[in-house]
């Protein structure tokens, strides 16, 4: 839960100044080009698919964090609740913007502000979502159920590893 509270209130903070300090301003290079703040809206998802359906995205990320909480009665691994805490976290994030922000309720825009070269611009919320995915992804890989215990591969033991 506090992996979720954490990614939650830094994604939720993080817009909150960067849309008071950026919106409507000259986007800001770092890192000598390497980082670029920009304030951009997305009413899509990830790399602007589905663009002006925000609604069916709110939905979709309203199940999610239903499955999440639902799957977390029965989290009995610490990595696993990172994970769940990650994608929860994220995944509210950009559902609050989905529902508060303009332009209007359940219909608003993501705000999308950090910029990489060659790559879509996205949040603290997005970060949180990927790397909650790569981690449930190795996780599942290894055998790491979320009750704890761990299944390995027919004709191998902890051991062998």
């Amino acid at each position: 839960m506090g992996v979720a509270i954490l990614a939650y209130v830094l994604d939720v903070v993080s817009k909150v100044i960067v849309v008071a300090r950026l919106e409507g301003h000259a986007s800001i290079e770092l890192l000598g080009g390497f980082t670029t703040l920009r304030v951009t809206r997305n009413s899509g998802a990830a790399f602007s698919i589905g663009t002006g359906m925000t609604w069916i995205f709110t939905i979709i990320a309203t199940c999610v964090v239903i499955a999440i909480i639902r799957t977390a009665r029965n989290l009995r691994s610490l990595p696993w609740a990172v994970c769940l805490g990650l994608l929860l976290g994220g995944s509210l994030g950009n559902l609050t913007d989905r529902i508060l922000r303009s332009p209007g309720v359940f219909k608003g825009h993501v705000v999308d502000w950090i910029e990489w070269p060659n790559y879509p611009v996205f949040n603290l919320a997005d970060s949180a979502i990927v790397c909650g995915g790569v981690l449930a992804v190795y996780l599942a890989w290894r055998g790491f159920q979320i009750d704890g215990t761990r299944q390995v591969a027919a004709g191998k033991n902890d051991a062998d590893e």
